[in-house]
């Protein structure tokens, strides 16, 4: 048996945790299940939205299924997310979009990968508060350094970009798509204006990609890359990208295959990995038994497949694809109709798919 923290969320996250959970033990995938607590519901009885005990059944079993978490806007604790990436060192995000037969798109055959950096960029959370003593410091330094002024009201956010950071992405998203038997790697970039940032990016992923020549490689700028998406993203394959434009660039694709719903997300180092859906906690919704739990489900399948349950991995996606493409037994949004009478729960939904695996 395989130990897997299952990282239970809050708002929907229990609910379609339990639903993903039924799914993978349908496989027959020999896991064992450690329940865990995180967000804001433990943040108000624990004054901590990731309790210690969390933290170190991830670290024990370097493997976690991650149900939604909320992210206050504006207030509050920062990301957990973004917390556990940077704690773990999972720098790779894995963001596969793909299209299923009943989800409704303006697309069809869609077949992507983003494969975004995850630890540095803007996101790397070194900000400076507007009014703050270092801040004005800070400013101060740039402005005595800089043709560019900075006035004394401006927060500042920094953006780095580091030669390992990129070489260590780059070099992943082509091992990934060597061994998955993908085509093409593109590399998504901004360095006609950020020459020291997203030039150094641009500069390490040409040399990283001279040793995969099986592999076809370019690079787009990041305005141009979205418009390509939208225009023709059958010439796409593999994208790798800087923090901030992956975050922004893969629900763009995941728009492409019908939405959140329906994308799956990994976050991966070299000591461990967490898997988890790509939407919200949607806290409205909690309890009803209402959401469609696809997402986490199809992050369980990359789980699975990560640690070498392959047929377990295609049997549960398969299932997945089943159900959806029958169009029966499946939630609300995934009806053509968002009030049609037929549409079934969460729970419902995930005995459909357990019917299709045959257990």
């Amino acid at each position: 048996m395989t130990k897997v923290t299952l990282i239970l969320g809050d708002g929907i996250g229990p609910e379609i945790a339990e639903a993903t959970r039924r799914c993978i033990d349908a496989t027959g995938a020999k896991i064992e299940w450690e329940p865990r607590e995180a967000g804001v519901d433990v943040m108000k009885r624990l004054g901590t939205p990731i309790p210690d005990e969390t933290m170190e059944s991830v670290k024990r079993n370097g493997c976690a299924l991650k149900a939604p978490i909320t992210t206050p806007v504006g207030t509050g604790f920062r990301s957990i997310n973004v917390y556990l990436r940077q704690e773990l060192n999972l720098y790779a995000c894995l963001r596969p979009c793909k299209s299923y037969k009943g989800v409704r798109s303006k697309y069809q055959d869609i077949d992507l990968v983003i494969v975004r950096e995850n630890t540095e960029d803007l996101y790397a959370g070194i900000e400076y508060e507007k009014g703050k003593d270092e801040t004005l410091e800070l400013i101060g330094w740039l402005n005595a350094h800089s043709k560019r002024k900075i006035g004394p009201d401006a927060g500042i956010s920094i953006k780095p970009i580091s030669v390992e950071g990129t070489r260590r992405i780059v070099r992943y998203a082509f091992e990934y798509a060597r061994k998955m038997k993908r085509r093409k790697v593109t590399s998504v970039h901004k360095a006609n204006i950020m020459k020291f940032t997203d030039g150094l990016w641009l500069e390490v992923s040409r040399e990283v990609a001279k040793g995969y020549p099986d592999i076809e490689f370019e690079d787009r700028i990041v305005d141009n890359m979205c418009m390509q998406l939208v225009q023709k993203p059958e010439l796409y394959d593999v994208l790798v990208l800087p923090n901030l434009y992956g975050d922004i660039l893969s629900d763009l694709c995941a728009g492409l295959v019908g939405g959140l719903g329906v994308a799956p997300g990994a976050n991966i180092g070299d000591k461990g990995a967490i898997f988890e859906a790509t939407h919200g906690s949607a806290p409205k919704y909690a309890g009803q038994n209402k959401v469609n739990p696809v997402a986490l489900i199809l992050s369980g399948a990359l789980m699975l497949q990560h640690m070498g349950m392959n047929a377990e991995a295609k049997r549960l996606e398969k299932a997945v694809a089943d159900v959806i493409a029958e169009g029966k037994d499946v939630t609300y949004d995934l009806k053509a109709d968002r009030n049609d009478p037929t549409a079934v729960g969460t729970r419902e939904m995930a005995d459909a798919i357990i019917r299709k695996l045959g257990r």
